[in-house]
């Protein structure tokens, strides 16, 4: 994950972020490596920028609203954006070893 941070927000936004869940897998979105970026502002402006398993995914307004309810709610946050992106396209590889150990991968 790339983090710019500004507000000095982030290990704040990664713990919240880590508690959003894909539903169909037992991991977090950060172990699954769905997180690319992270920016804070100045201004009060956190942004995620984030992908999905597959671009078809079928609860994927769910897990987006969760992530910029969540990120909203942050002390400090005063506007919250979630930037959906498939460049690059999302595979195994991305995962953490805690996340492949998790799914049994390794």
């Amino acid at each position: 994950m790339i983090i710019m941070d500004e507000l000095k927000l982030a290990p704040d936004i990664q713990a919240v972020l880590e508690t959003v869940y894909d539903p169909e897998i037992p991991v977090n979105i950060c172990e699954l490596g769905l997180v690319y970026e992270l920016i804070t502002k100045a201004d009060g402006t956190a942004k995620v920028v984030m992908t999905l398993t597959a671009p078809g995914c079928p609860v994927a307004g769910d897990i987006i609203d969760e992530v910029q309810r969540k990120v909203g709610e942050v002390e400090g946050v005063e506007q919250a954006l979630v930037e959906l992106t498939f460049d690059p396209p999302w595979d195994k590889s991305m995962m953490s070893d805690v996340a492949r150990l998790e799914l049994g991968f390794m």
